[in-house]
């Protein structure tokens, strides 16, 4: 297994952590030098890609069987940035059968009123961040068709892991507990999980899958965030009325839309069985790794 894949964020690096516990090879590509320097350091062969490297060196896709891109949406110009910038070349590079995964948002299905959606749900993105991420998917399949292989679309729900949860928020004070009239529940999907998901699409692969990955319990922030203060023996912040103008646009984001997501196909199709199947077993074992290193 050789692994490529654009844009090495938090849920990617994870992913090339199970990819080389498995025997394989992943590289990955960052804006700045700093970026590939940090991913080297993790055992990520580095190639520099961004608007300073807008093509990839000769060689780099040699021998990929697995393509990933986590690279959002821009608002720059209509179409995938990496498809942009490098969609002719991929045609013309990755081998016939490569397995392609590009990492999405549940913030496609848009506003369900806090209905359940899964992966046959209407799509109908609220925002124009969400609708280029619809767009997006439709153009990775298209790729994936024209050379050949195999392409897969990966809806993430709210991606927490070590060093990226509420437990850091609440160290930090950073943490708010929110409560919007009438509720609003979120999922969220462990890094760890979502990345074995990912990996048991690569050992099953079916041309045109859709998967959404999400945890089993969907939960309101302010209770994680408390449950958060609870295993960190702190007092949790007091409750607020949620009020947009307060937060930033990116978090306003979140709180657009009401849904929540299933995850049946991960587990019926794929086998995958959740190691944190809610909040609670996430932020508790992320502290218990910690207690376990040394001082």
């Amino acid at each position: 297994m050789r692994v490529f894949c654009f844009g090495v964020g938090f849920l990617a690096k994870v992913l090339a952590h199970q990819v080389q516990a498995r025997g394989g090879s992943f590289a990955g590509t960052a804006r700045t030098p700093d970026g590939c320097r940090a991913l080297a350091a993790l055992g990520i062969a580095a190639v520099p890609f961004g608007p300073d490297h807008p093509d990839l060196p000769d060689g780099a896709l040699d021998g990929v069987t697995h393509l990933v891109s986590s690279v959002p949406p821009d608002d720059a110009s209509p179409g995938d940035p990496v498809l942009r910038r490098l969609g002719a070349r991929l045609a013309a590079d990755l081998s016939p059968g490569t397995w392609i995964g590009y990492l999405s948002s549940t913030a496609v299905y848009g506003d369900h009123g806090g209905a359940e959606v899964d992966e046959d749900s209407a799509t109908h993105p609220s925002s124009p961040r969400g609708q280029r991420r619809l767009a997006a998917e439709a153009d990775w399949l298209a790729l994936a068709e024209r050379i050949g292989g195999a392409g897969h679309v990966f809806r993430l729900a709210g991606i927490y892991g070590r060093g990226r949860s509420a437990v850091d928020q609440v160290r930090a004070g950073t943490a708010r507990r929110l409560q919007k009239s009438g509720g609003h529940a979120f999922n969220r999907i462990h890094a760890e999980d979502g990345a074995a998901a990912i990996l048991a699409s690569m050992a099953q692969p079916r041309a045109g899958a859709v998967y959404d990955l999400a945890d089993d319990v969907a939960a309101e922030s302010h209770e994680v965030v408390a449950y958060a203060c609870e295993l960190l023996g702190m007092a949790p912040p007091p409750l607020e009325p949620f009020d947009p103008a307060t937060l930033s646009p990116a978090a306003r984001g979140f709180w657009v839309d009401r849904k929540t997501v299933a995850n049946r196909r991960i587990k019926t199709e794929l086998g995958v069985r959740l190691r944190y199947p809610s909040y609670r077993e996430g932020l508790a074992a992320i502290l218990a790794a910690e207690s376990r290193e040394p001082s």
